[in-house]
């Protein structure tokens, strides 16, 4: 911690930038800070990011000091804890531990792996597909560890010698990862662009969608075709018996409770689809879950304290950063140091993309782009959405090593993978993703 600060005191208090006012130098000071302390991991990632807002408050915030002028002023710096997409992402968080509660999740994808049949490709799709369409309505990481439970009977069925089973413990987690990309509350990136966007473009349900699905799509099915090839079946059929057993997660609870998660879900993803017909945000369609799942008891405390906290104040941190970086005038500052006529849009949309995705393999994706996409905001002036939502997306495309996503981390601790086992995919994924989500948002918005 005193070697971040350090380093973050020399690049941005010592030397005398030109047009760099106190309060935009103090911003810069702790987007370094915290930069440092996210990539060094010296402590919590969510613990950066209460320092975070601890600090805007203590030097940003305080009348009189450097940027302040009311007693009020503070608040602008703890506003993004309630803000819209903050419900949003607890909606998606709510949904998930009612599935998992209640044995939902696993019922679902025992039921519907059946129907893929015994092939092995298509028991890989099978798994693949699941674990994406989950993964965009809840945690890639519970869903890696839903499925990796559901696929432990077929697994141990199949001889460790074949190459097989690295398809299957690597098709997981990569799924996982790329099927956050299709919504809004997929990935906290994806929520973290959303919220800073949300002021000038604010992008719906929907409209992620249409950007974030498309480029994931061809990333799952070019993970698929990869892991066929990369790692084939010894045989031409499986023994799936094992996804005969049944879960007892949630058998003490009520059948009716058991059963109200799926018309609540399917509810819940239909309205927030479908905003601009019945004009319903998608914050407020986020209560629907919350409120039904709580009063039915459905979830109670221990389950509510079961929810990724740590993960939301880690967003508000990366919220509340942006808003300094804009309040301030350090985005204003740092757009006049890069060359935007010589680079052009894209061109800055790709670098920046690739950067995110780069520094997601070796930490937070989601500290990675608290750091990155209040850049982004402030290098497209009028054009953000065509940087910040490729650089969002890429973050989820990082995934070569162990550490990169916890879906991968959960596949490894089986300890049948090795480190280099995630290399070759994650780098294809590394590649593919940024480049793709660039081109397609820029065609779709450019």
């Amino acid at each position: 911690m005193i070697g971040a600060a350090l380093f973050a005191a020399m690049v941005a208090l010592i030397p005398s930038y030109s047009g760099l006012e106190p309060a935009a130098m103090w911003t810069l000071f702790i987007l370094i800070f915290a930069a440092g302390l996210w990539m060094t991991e010296a402590i919590p990632a969510f613990s950066v990011a209460i320092l975070i807002i601890g600090l805007e408050i203590l030097i940003l915030g305080r009348p009189g000091g450097v940027y302040a002028t009311g007693v009020k002023d503070w608040q602008m710096f703890v506003a993004p804890w309630a803000s819209p997409i903050m419900w949003l992402f607890m909606g998606g968080f709510v949904l998930g531990q009612a599935a998992q509660t209640t044995g939902f999740d696993r019922m679902m994808a025992r039921f519907v792996l059946k129907w893929f049949g015994s092939r092995p490709s298509n028991v890989l799709l099978g798994a693949m597909g699941l674990t994406f369409v989950f993964s965009m309505f809840m945690s890639n990481t519970a869903t890696t560890a839903m499925m990796m439970s559901v696929m432990a009977p077929v697994i141990a069925g199949i001889d460790k010698k074949d190459p097989f089973v690295k398809a299957l413990l690597l098709g997981v987690p990569f799924a996982a990862n790329v099927g956050g990309m299709g919504t809004i509350i997929g990935s906290p990136p994806n929520a973290i662009a959303a919220g800073l966007l949300s002021e000038t473009h604010a992008i719906s349900f929907i409209e992620w969608m249409t950007l974030g699905l498309p480029p994931a799509i061809v990333l799952f099915f070019i993970a698929w075709l990869y892991l066929r090839f990369a790692h084939p079946s010894n045989s031409e059929t499986l023994d799936l018996r094992g996804l005969e057993w049944e879960t007892r997660t949630g058998s003490l609870l009520p059948m009716w409770k058991r059963l109200l998660v799926f018309p609540v879900f399917i509810l819940t993803v239909l309205l927030w689809m479908t905003g601009s017909i019945h004009g319903m945000p998608t914050a407020v369609v986020s209560f629907i879950p919350i409120t039904i799942f709580a009063v039915t008891g459905i979830l109670n405390v221990a389950e509510i304290r079961r929810l990724q906290w740590d993960v939301l104040m880690l967003m508000a941190g990366g919220l509340s950063l942006g808003v300094a970086i804009q309040k301030s005038g350090l985005a204003t500052w740092l757009l006049g140091l890069i060359p935007m006529d010589t680079m052009g849009l894209l061109a800055i949309a790709f670098v920046l993309a690739y950067i995110t995705t780069l520094l997601s393999n070796f930490m937070s994706n989601t500290a990675a782009t608290n750091i990155l996409a209040p850049l982004g905001m402030a290098v497209a002036v009028g054009f953000e959405p065509i940087v910040v939502i490729p650089l969002a997306l890429g973050a989820s495309a990082a995934m070569c090593l162990p550490i990169s996503t916890p879906p991968n981390a959960i596949a490894f601790a089986t300890g049948d993978l090795k480190s280099t086992d995630f290399l070759r995919g994650g780098i294809l994924m590394g590649i593919l993703g940024p480049v793709l989500s660039t081109l397609w948002v820029f065609w779709m918005l450019g």
